[in-house]
């Protein structure tokens, strides 16, 4: 059983500040993994936080 809830593109979108267009064009380049029920996409919170994580950019600290 799935202990966190599934994400819909919109729910992704909104949480990240960008167009559901954008979601939709990280899935179908293989950025983002998402699950397809139907016609719609779902996003685990691991797959978003993995995603997120591996396209983070860090600042290096100034010595």
């Amino acid at each position: 059983m799935l202990s966190r809830p599934l994400l819909t593109v919109h729910e992704t979108a909104e949480q990240l500040k960008v167009k559901e267009s954008t979601i939709r064009a990280w899935i179908r380049h293989g950025k983002l993994r998402a699950i397809k029920f139907g016609r719609e996409w779902r996003i685990t919170v691991k797959d978003l936080e993995r995603f997120l994580n591996e396209n983070a950019n860090f600042a290096a600290a100034a010595d």
